[in-house]
């Protein structure tokens, strides 16, 4: 048998859990989980399954073929099937920063991410010495303003022939075009401080210690064309106080955004986030 993972939503109606269910059952598949939701200000309903299902190829996209032309035509389902074994490839884009790809590659490396990592890329060269460490592709694209549409495309060729699924910013400081956020659509990560955007610029830190701030934070979020306001996946806060120095705002906000990340990561790798008129739907 092999785990497949459904994600779907559509227009809330009666009987969608039980036609999804008749349908495995009577596929001889076996559902191992279920969880669902109904935004009822929108009248839509959301809905992720995992089962087991035959143990072949042909027995998937028979699945995959049936179970659209059945359930998913009869519903408005907009659906997503995955393979539970097929890992996803995710590619990091990093500057100078390193606490974020430290820890994404600590946590590859122990198994606890998932993923394949065909390659690092960096607009500087500062952190090839971890990928090197790390036994990973390093790729040095120089981003200027006169450069960037240049440099993009080379992004984008890399990306498309390492066959990447996902791309996640590790406080990678460059804004994402729209030209890539559309071969992309949800499916680029960032991290960044909670203050946005209240406290903008290159020392948020420092402005929130002179504002005397009781709490911080770190948010990540899908990517859109509308800086810093894509759908959030994840979010988390810690308190300071007028005994905290800049560096312990650096650093306490620092481990949030390594904690955050991580998070949303495997939130996503998991295939636990629906996105929904720049919102999430994040299951458990």
């Amino acid at each position: 048998m092999k785990r497949i993972t459904l994600v779907m939503n559509c227009p809330d109606q009666k009987g969608i859990i039980a036609a999804v269910t008749n349908f495995i059952h009577g596929n001889n598949g076996n559902i191992v989980y279920i969880d669902q939701y109904v935004d009822r200000v929108n009248a839509v309903f959301f809905m992720r399954v995992e089962c087991e299902i035959a143990d072949n190829e042909q027995g998937i996209e028979n699945f995959k073929t049936n179970f659209i032309d059945s359930v998913g035509n009869k519903f408005h389902l907009k659906i997503d099937i995955y393979l539970n074994n097929a890992l996803p490839k995710m590619a990091l884009f990093v500057s100078k920063y390193d606490h974020c790809l430290y820890d994404i590659l600590a946590r590859h490396q122990s198994g606890e991410l998932t993923v394949e990592i065909p390659f690092i890329l960096s607009n500087h060269n500062d952190l090839k010495s971890i990928a090197d460490r790390f036994d990973i592709p390093f790729y040095h694209v120089s981003v200027t303003k006169e450069s960037k549409k240049e440099a993009e495309q080379k992004q984008l060729e890399l990306l498309q022939e390492h066959q990447v699924d996902f791309i996640v910013l590790a406080r990678y400081m460059q804004i994402i075009s729209k030209d890539l956020i559309q071969h992309y659509p949800n499916k680029i990560i960032n991290i960044h401080h909670s203050f946005l955007p209240a406290f903008p610029g290159a020392k948020p830190y420092h402005s929130a210690y002179e504002r005397g701030v009781k709490i911080i934070g770190a948010t990540s979020h899908y990517v859109t064309e509308e800086l810093d306001a894509g759908p959030i996946i994840e979010q988390n806060t810690t308190h300071v106080s007028h005994l905290n120095s800049i560096d312990d705002f650096i650093a306490k906000g620092r481990d949030l955004e390594r904690i955050v990340l991580s998070k949303a990561l495997q939130l996503h790798v998991a295939r636990k986030v629906m996105v929904y008129q720049n919102k999430t739907v994040v299951f458990s």
